[in-house]
């Protein structure tokens, strides 16, 4: 990447136009988050539901601060998992810049810092934090490789190249509740049981819906073709998703998200090769059992959306 194309991507930031950029979870469609222009233009080229919010991307801790209330707790847990994968629903500071677009006109957000380097790069050059959710249409696939983005995107919207995301699912999203726990109000690259490793949380609960975070939808990360979970046979007209050393095989593609068993290596994987399924001649695709432990929940989490 250029200094050129990372200071043109700024100013396209900075008039309130959008920019598809790289994150270690999935590429993102970014604007301004001050912005209502911007934010308003987001949901309009996803084809977003204006009740689905949209995450806060942040430089550092003390710009958070500016813009939300973090207690003690929230604090302690921003610092060991930022930047990172993690996102934590933050409660607005009154009087704030934010649009009020990016949550539906709730007074709480959720807010991250990125790991990526590009993608904090380009927020501390805008001044400015940058809503992005994840860079493909409503409803679709995920995109953490640059070829799989969808042309109707990349034919409206500049894009940040770079390589391939090295978490590849998006991130997990959070709020600690009034008794000091963790709700889970979206899996992502942070799993359950890294957690429950936190020794100043007593609990950790998962909330199967929230207005709050995004990717809540019953039927989100969809492919365009019909998908089949936890086969035991594949029919002459399906793409083969495997995992492990599982014998089974495809006549028409075999994708193996990891042959050693290695769940991080097959998050990683995961969206690219949907994506390589959805491009390729088989009708269906069918996806074999993948362990409902660690990053597992988070992939299963996202088949099963995609069926619905």
């Amino acid at each position: 990447m250029s200094k050129n194309n990372i200071d043109f991507a700024k100013k396209l930031l900075r008039r309130g136009e959008l920019v598809i950029f790289p994150t270690e979870t999935v590429y993102g469609l970014g604007g301004d988050a001050t912005n209502d222009k911007a934010i308003k233009l987001i949901y309009k080229v996803k084809k977003r539901p204006k009740n689905n919010p949209l995450i806060c991307h942040f430089s550092n801790l003390r710009e958070i601060e500016k813009y939300f209330y973090l207690n003690d707790l929230e604090k302690k847990i921003a610092k060991k998992f930022w930047p990172g994968p993690l996102t934590i629903i933050l409660k607005k500071r009154k009087n704030n810049k934010l649009s009020k677009r990016l949550s539906n006109n709730s007074d709480y957000v959720g807010c991250r810092i990125p790991k990526n380097k590009i993608a904090r790069k380009l927020i501390t050059l805008n001044n400015n934090p940058i809503a992005a959710p994840s860079a493909n249409l409503s409803q679709r696939t995920s995109v953490t490789n640059i070829k799989d983005i969808d042309p109707v995107l990349s034919e409206k919207v500049f894009i940040l190249k770079s390589s391939q995301s090295s978490f590849g699912l998006e991130s997990t999203v959070i709020r600690i509740n009034k008794k000091k726990n963790i709700e889970i109000l979206r899996f992502g690259s942070i799993s359950v049981e890294e957690l429950n490793k936190i020794s100043i949380i007593t609990k950790v609960k998962v909330i199967k819906r929230s207005s709050l975070s995004p990717g809540n939808m019953s039927k989100h990360y969809s492919t365009k073709k019909p998908i089949r979970m936890n086969v035991k046979e594949v029919f002459d007209n399906e793409g083969l998703l495997n995992f492990g050393n599982i014998k089974l095989k495809s006549k028409i593609i075999n994708l193996n998200l990891s042959k050693k068993g290695n769940l991080n290596e097959a998050a990683v994987n995961f969206y690219h090769y949907l994506h390589k399924l959805d491009k390729s001649k088989c009708k269906r695709i069918a996806v074999v059992n993948i362990p409902n432990d660690g990053l597992g929940k988070t992939i299963n989490d996202r088949l099963k959306r995609a069926i619905k």
